[in-house]
């Protein structure tokens, strides 16, 4: 009876129009999209302060055994860090509140670096999407979805990475970097209903933009956005699962983020 019931499950799992990706937890290969933060970490232009990371205690103890403990100071976006809803958008969630679904769970990645590489202030579009859709098949509801620009090459290099090495205010206006332009976000929320977006750069916007009204969009709708993400060009298109986990800190705009990617068998 036991191997009947078995076979008919089975027979159910065959017929089913969607394949489940499996992962293999047991020893799973994990690809770390996360920069360390140090002194070099890149924070937005007007910060007055970046990582601060300062000696409390270290060495041997009078009774001879080794310790150490340090105390850090950061400002919550920075470096590879996670955009809160409630950072463009008000009265929606905290860091501390969004859902551990929104931060896990199957991804592809759209690598627009060619065309982003010759175009500084390039904005991936609908079109982009639809041509990643043509060759992948259409991307399925609840997907993370990661945008490749190849400015991650460039990471810690002020200048090449933002732009311009100036910091300060001033500095904002000669910001120029990639980013993901709003109609393909809205498109993607609403044709698609991904759960979280990020990108290997500074900003979910492109480096001139003045409203972030791609942030607006993906906030608005009560989704997380990846910032300055690490080794997209180790991941493939798809067949991907993401673990997203900041630090949870309470009424957060934003934190900073430890991102790890495994493959799966499709």
């Amino acid at each position: 009876m036991n191997r009947l019931l078995l076979l008919f499950i089975a027979g159910l799992a065959a017929c089913s129009q969607h394949k489940t990706p499996v992962i293999s937890f047991n020893d799973p290969a994990w690809i770390d999209l996360t920069y360390s933060f140090n002194s070099a970490t890149l924070y937005w232009p007007n910060n007055i302060k970046g990582f601060e990371h300062f000696t409390e205690a270290e060495g041997r103890t009078p009774l001879g055994y080794y310790y150490s403990s340090y105390r850090i100071c950061t400002p919550e976006h920075g470096g590879t860090h996670v955009d809160a809803p409630i950072h463009f958008a008000e009265n929606k969630l905290t860091i501390d509140q969004l859902p551990l679904s929104n931060l896990t769970g199957n991804a592809v990645v759209i690598d627009v670096s060619r065309k982003a590489l010759a175009n500084r202030d390039y904005q991936v579009s609908i079109e982009d999407i639809e041509d990643w859709e043509k060759e992948n098949n259409t991307i399925p509801d609840n997907t993370i979805l990661l945008v490749r620009t190849g400015y991650g090459q460039f990471y810690p290099d002020r200048e090449k990475y933002f732009g311009t090495p100036k910091i300060g205010k001033e500095a904002i206006s000669e910001l120029h970097f990639p980013g993901i332009s709003p109609q393909a976000t809205q498109w993607l929320v609403a044709k698609r209903n991904i759960k979280a977006m990020g990108l290997d750069t500074a900003s979910l916007d492109y480096g001139q933009s003045k409203e972030f009204k791609t942030h607006q969009i993906l906030t608005g709708s009560n989704k997380p956005g990846f910032e300055n993400l690490a080794n997209l060009d180790q991941l493939p298109l798809k067949g991907i699962y993401i673990v997203a986990l900041p630090m949870k800190i309470a009424k957060g705009s934003g934190a900073p983020l430890r991102i790890i990617a495994t493959l799966t068998s499709q």
